[in-house]
């Protein structure tokens, strides 16, 4: 291969570069070459950039060009390498008329794995069908502060729960036959103020124990294929430009032997956005050396600033071999360099929103909505006399009146998607086309399910800015109304169009623009008020949940559910389903308050020593149902040894009327080690079935390693010690009372106002882990298994 041939196999091309979906993209675009395609990819190419993904097309004619363009590389080069084609697939592939899943936030909200690798699974083989090699999901960045604008696309605050998940959907599409790309590698989630792309001041021990083990777990467990970058630095070095990370960590200590990818233009932002190259080609060889092996979207520093810079001596060739080598064995084992790639014809009469799709997309929603208060409302429309027949929903509001269906969200398709859907993303720019699938909005799916004619509708206001002219036709539709339905929340977007997405971070955690007062106008009329809230983050809604003020009947969260996300509400409204939502983050008490993650040790919350509160409004794993469960007879082993495993056996109890859905959380807390340890840690946690009346006994296989921290030697480890453990149903379920003991060095205040929360534990047991301390290293099983017994 010729140094130009080699370049050519480390950088995309972008067909189309319509609006804007990527960080200075009108910048950066003018870099790329505008040549014929023939004369661009003279030497070969590495990757097509987002074929279905830039603007709308239709799939089987962009199918049809595909395998056309692919047939030509083959034969019009000299090597007759076809290229990689990858697309964005965060919540479905990305595409003109491809179904639309929840977004991310909404599967850790589901807490379960099994159903988000089917999603994946379905994701992957649409891909796969239309030629496309690689996704760009999952993110695996741990939320540390809502005000983030690209929330929406994590899992969850918790790296155990962001690891299972995670690794779930890379399972999944990887099982499709096309590569998962982990991102954003490491520690983009803690920049600074949760600004994007501003600096991360994470010591070395949150990186390797907060950021780091959704990685370890997708790359070890998952098998993932593909890593991206970080745009951020951290304590200083950009991380495109940090070998320690790429290359000392990712490859040589976790063994990862698959391509990195760069996030888009993250090679030339060393030069243009932190400063630490000079030009063009210093910043392609600080990526190269550091482990990045693809420029991503476009060849903007690795084609020729990097051959300058070779070529003169500056670059020692062989680093360009050694992408290129990881590169070709990419697509090798993906069948690009298969004598028959792309000989066969191309599809056609391609559905990218299957029955299939539908029903995953329906099914995923409805685990993920969190029921966050209730008054009996709840589900709405039950029988008269109370009691329910057999399969139908617990009482709850008898219905003798309209439902009023109020809200700026309420109505509007886009409102159920996130940033990355194609929605969001890229429709956006391209005003009057249609969505090109069904997707029932919230006012429809309750108009089929309990009939036009007993819903009324009015939006109220919008979504951002000050309009209060709606406000009297909600009033007024509220009045005639049995139960009002308001249906607020976000906007997703890209980088000021909307209130949350990428670059869309925020200074404030109120709802945006008038919606709170539009809730409060309608809660004043006395009418039975129910919030939806639609978002991408979770905002601090205290006012709506405590204290002796008027407030809502019932708030239900849902983070962007997609496309089905319409009927699913509607069925946990009418009780057709019951709520089995858990929330993956804690419901903020303040912006003020942040950052804040449950996991905090414990001078992280509330002490005698600030008067300041940072509690959550809602803990982490919160979530209500139309039945209520109970924990008993736990059980666990006395000790452990530091490499072993511990067992832990509890019965879930439905102590209500109907069958239900319980997420069983395992907790558990160091009493002592050299470092501190959060007051609370998720171990391990099982979705189960309970019916009505019904209990089961679930047993939690915890290996030693759930224990384990870095030391003070920046060893992870698991010491010797004492640790509690317990079953709650959410993270704040079994912390101890009071105020922090101070041991009278600090006199106690009147403290913060608290509010009960509903939740439910068994007592701690303490487990006595024993032996030398354990090296913890990546044959260490990592996952708890469950089962039930």
């Amino acid at each position: 291969m010729t140094l130009e041939e080699k370049t050519a196999q480390l950088v995309g091309y972008w067909l189309d570069q319509n609006g804007v979906v990527a960080p200075m993209q009108g910048e950066m675009a003018a870099a790329q070459d505008g040549g014929t395609l023939a004369d661009v990819t003279r030497h070969g190419l590495g990757q097509y950039t987002r074929v279905y993904g830039t603007r709308p097309v239709e799939p089987d004619e962009r199918a049809a060009w595909l395998w056309a363009e692919q047939r030509r590389l083959k034969r019009e080069t000299r090597l007759g390498i076809p290229a990689l084609v990858h697309e964005e697939c965060l919540t479905g592939l990305a595409a003109w008329k491809a179904a639309t899943f929840p977004t991310p936030l909404a599967w850790g909200a589901s807490f379960d794995p099994e159903l988000v690798e089917q999603v994946g699974a379905a994701i992957g083989r649409s891909m796969r069908e239309l030629g496309v090699h690689q996704g760009l999901a999952p993110v695996l960045d741990v939320v540390r502060d809502p005000r983030w604008g690209r929330v929406d696309e994590c899992i969850g605050e918790d790296p155990y729960l962001v690891g299972t998940v995670g690794t779930a959907y890379v399972r999944g599409v990887q099982s499709a036959g096309v590569d998962a790309t982990l991102k954003h590698f490491l520690g983009y989630s803690a920049s600074q103020a949760g600004r994007n792309h501003a600096p991360v001041h994470a010591g070395p021990r949150e990186v390797a124990d907060v950021f780091l083990p959704p990685f370890e777990m997708a790359l070890l467990d998952g098998g993932a294929r593909s890593v991206m970058n970080s745009y951020a630095e951290v304590d200083g070095v950009p991380v495109a430009a940090d070998p320690a990370l790429l290359t000392d960590l990712l490859r040589d200590r976790l063994g990862f032997d698959g391509t990195v990818v760069a996030d888009y233009f993250s090679v030339a932002f060393l030069e243009v956005m932190h400063g630490v190259a000079r030009d063009r080609g210093e910043a392609a060889a600080m990526a190269l050396e550091a482990g990045i092996d693809v420029e991503l979207p476009t060849g903007d520093a690795y084609l020729a600033p990097l051959v300058e810079r070779v070529r003169s001596g500056l670059v020692d060739e062989a680093l360009v071999d050694r992408a290129v080598l990881r590169v070709l064995r990419q697509k090798e084992r993906l069948g690009l360099l298969d004598l028959d790639a792309f000989e066969d014809e191309p599809p056609t009469g391609v559905d990218l929103d299957s029955p299939e799709h539908r029903a995953l997309a329906r099914r995923l929603a409805a685990e993920s909505l969190v029921l966050l208060s209730n008054d009996g409302v709840l589900p709405l429309g039950a029988a008269p006399d109370g009691a329910a027949a057999a399969g139908s929903p617990t009482p709850g509001a008898v219905l003798q009146g309209p439902i009023a269906v109020i809200g700026p969200n309420a109505h509007r398709a886009k409102a159920l998607q996130g940033c990355y859907s194609f929605a969001n993303h890229v429709l956006a720019t391209h005003p009057g086309l249609p969505l090109g699938f069904a997707i029932p909005t919230v006012l429809e799916a309750l108009q089929d399910a309990v009939g036009g004619d007993g819903v009324r509708y009015a939006r109220g206001a919008d979504v951002e800015g000050d309009d209060r002219s709606g406000f009297a036709e909600a009033v007024a539709t509220a009045q005639d109304a049995a139960v009002a339905v308001v249906v607020v929340g976000d906007q997703a977007g890209l980088f000021g169009r909307g209130t949350v997405g990428e670059g869309n971070d925020s200074e404030s955690l109120d709802l945006p623009g008038v919606q709170r007062e539009l809730v409060e106008a309608v809660v004043a009329t006395g009418t039975p008020t129910v919030v939806v809230l639609l978002t991408g983050r979770p905002y601090a809604i205290g006012w709506a949940l405590d204290g002796d003020q008027p407030k809502p009947s019932a708030v239900v969260q849902a983070f962007f559910p997609g496309e089905e996300g319409g009927p699913a509400i509607a069925d946990v409204l009418t009780g057709a389903v019951a709520p089995s939502g858990r929330l993956p983050v804690s419901l903020p008490r303040s912006a003020g308050a942040q950052p804040y993650s449950y996991l905090h040790p414990r001078l992280g919350g509330p002490s005698d020593v600030t008067a300041t509160d940072s509690t959550p409004v809602r803990p982490f794993g919160f979530g209500l149902t139309y039945t209520s469960f109970a924990y008993e007879d736990l059980v666990v082993d006395d000790t452990v040894a530091t490499d072993g495993a511990v067992h832990a056996t509890v019965t879930v109890r439905n102590t209500g009327a109907r069958d239900g859905a319980e997420v069983v959380q395992l907790y558990g807390h160091v009493r002592h080690a050299s470092v501190t340890r959060p007051v609370a840690q998720l171990l391990g946690y099982a979705r189960v079935e309970v019916g009505a009346g019904e209990s089961v006994r679930v047993r939690f296989d915890v290996p030693a390693q759930r224990f384990a921290f870095t030391d003070r030697a920046m060893r992870k480890v698991v010491e010797p010690g004492d640790v509690e453990v317990w079953v709650a149903s959410d993270a704040s379920a079994s912390r101890p009372g009071g105020a922090l003991d101070t041991g009278g060095i600090v006199a106690s205040g009147d403290g913060p106002v608290r509010h009960e929360v509903p939740g439910s534990s068994t007592p701690r047991a303490v487990v006595r882990v024993v032996g030398p301390v354990h090296p913890v290293g990546t044959a260490d099983r990592r996952t708890v298994g469950w089962t039930v017994v």
